[in-house]
């Protein structure tokens, strides 16, 4: 059984377990195994726990190997790869009893006043999230589905219950507990028997075995991820019970906060 965790920062406080190896603890989820952005925001701060408060995570690399689950805890082996004069490199393995369930590459650099330029805009039609209803499936993350998802498409509202600290990396964690949610909705709007399920995550559970294959983020600028946050995708496809989404984050104000891409698995149930 997992254990009862109502705010993120709960979730965050990993227990050192001899040099570069930390211990995190989970919720249960309904389908069963522990989100997958759980871990990629464990994997994050125990990695950062290694590295100098100066240097921000600007990009993470992840690919989940199984499914992990709740009722035991996760352990997070962090290896320093490397200590640049601008950048630091991990490398982090979450396990359990059964073996590796995450192997992720992440990397920090010190902040540097160079030119900050924005091509990306937040759509005008994005609305606001109060124009939306909650549709949440934890109690951790609070998320408002919008009109403009679609077939290809999956566009949502999402944030973090807080308070969180202004911690950029705690932040930094958020946002990436919450970047694992829309991707695999944007690819299953592709699948053609999405139009054919009618009782949302029981009906799509029937239809479908689904997971998240792995897992990229790059941050391009500090934000609140216990604010508002528009999580737009668009799917590129599916091919051999895999689909491929990239999107990007924005603040309710414009901001743009991190690029992500996933690539999901998305198979028919034979039985």
């Amino acid at each position: 059984m997992g254990v009862e965790i109502n705010d993120f920062c709960s979730l965050m406080e990993l227990e050192a377990h001899g040099p570069d190896v930390y211990v995190g603890i989970s919720p249960e989820y309904p389908w069963g195994r522990v989100y997958g952005g759980q871990v990629v925001a464990q994997a994050l701060r125990a990695a950062a726990t290694t590295v100098e408060e100066n240097r921000l995570v600007h990009s993470l690399h992840a690919y989940f190997i199984r499914g992990g689950t709740s009722d035991e805890p996760i352990r997070y082996e962090v290896d320093r790869l490397r200590n640049g004069r601008s950048f630091s490199t991990r490398r982090v393995v979450a396990r359990q009893s059964d073996g590796a369930i995450l192997n992720l590459s992440c990397s920090f650099q010190i902040d540097e006043e160079q030119v900050n330029i924005q091509e990306s805009s937040l759509p005008g039609d994005a609305g606001d999230p109060d124009d939306y209803e909650s549709e949440n499936w934890a109690p951790l993350l609070e998320r408002r589905p919008t009109s403009l998802s679609s077939s290809g498409r999956a566009a949502t509202w999402l944030k973090v219950h807080g308070p969180i600290p202004d911690d950029p990396i705690l932040q930094a964690c958020a946002l990436a507990f919450a970047s694992d949610d829309v991707p695999t909705e944007a690819v299953s709007t592709s699948h053609p028997k999405m139009a054919e399920i009618r009782d949302g995550w029981s009906g799509y559970a029937e239809t479908f075995i689904g997971a998240s294959l792995d897992h990229a983020i790059w941050f391009h600028r500090n934000a609140r991820a216990d604010d508002w946050q528009f999580h737009d995708f668009r799917s590129h496809g599916l091919n051999g019970g895999r689909g491929l989404s990239t999107g990007e984050i924005f603040t309710s104000d414009g901001l743009h906060v991190a690029t992500v891409a996933q690539e999901a698995l998305l198979r028919e149930r034979t039985r």
